[in-house]
């Protein structure tokens, strides 16, 4: 789990004045449970009950389909599926196929865009920044390639994005490979890129850690939106 003082941001205003970003750090979770949870943060974030909040994950072997996704793109068999332990989900998300797995942090941004910018480009943008500039803080050096989503090193993604926003209220958001076993991408065909590949930060830079991203992740998020300060959760039944 994420530790707090990993995390250097500023408290110096007076607390009523404070923009709070939630963070629920979830640990393991099956992309199902998960799923529900995601869901009922954005019902209480659109009815105002909690501030902005990201969800941070790593979910066991799951090939997610978004709402404009081939199936032709999911390649892998159903012995290789059930061999693998490999779950199947049809989201509504942008984007086509892609994987999550151990070792990838997924996050999820329950944000109100009306209190930032009412803009899905602009948000898409910001949250591509968020990743550009951690990936930057451990030197790797990564960018955008025009008229395709996600992070890419070179001709390979490291970060998946795909969204949805509703009411202005965003969900879904980004799959960031860190250590990640790279081998269960073979049963599809990543985001609909067949002459694409993926890469991951460990054999970019060997000495990450989970954590360390993570508490990195948080830190740009804060600063790249304009928070203050983040509130560390490892429980969702702390947030309602």
């Amino acid at each position: 789990m994420i530790q707090l003082n990993a995390i250097n941001t500023s408290a110096s205003s007076a607390i009523s004045a404070v923009k709070f970003l939630n963070v629920l750090d979830l640990g393991r979770c099956p992309y199902g449970t998960a799923w529900e949870i995601q869901k009922q943060t954005h019902a209480d974030r659109r009815a105002g009950n909690i501030p902005d909040t990201l969800i941070l994950v790593e979910h066991p072997h799951v090939y997610t389909l978004g709402k404009n996704a081939d199936a032709r793109h999911l390649i892998a068999s159903e012995d290789y599926l059930k061999s693998r332990g490999i779950e199947i989900f049809n989201v509504d998300r942008g984007g086509d196929i892609t994987y999550h797995g151990p070792g990838q942090l997924v996050g999820y941004p329950i944000f109100n865009l009306k209190e930032h910018k009412e803009s899905i480009a602009w948000y898409v943008n910001a949250v591509e920044e968020v990743l550009i500039r951690m990936l930057t803080k451990f030197d790797i050096q990564a960018g955008r390639i025009k008229g395709l989503t996600g992070i890419w090193v070179g001709d390979k993604k490291i970060a998946a994005i795909g969204m949805r926003v509703a009411r202005w209220v965003t969900m879904h958001g980004f799959a960031l490979n860190v250590i990640t076993d790279l081998s269960l991408y073979s049963g599809i065909v990543p985001c609909g890129l067949a002459t694409k590949g993926v890469t991951r930060m460990m054999d970019l830079n060997p000495t990450i850690s989970m954590e360390a991203v993570k508490a990195a992740v948080v830190e740009k998020f804060v600063r790249q939106f304009g928070f203050e300060e983040p509130r560390i959760n490892t429980n969702e039944r702390q947030l309602f």
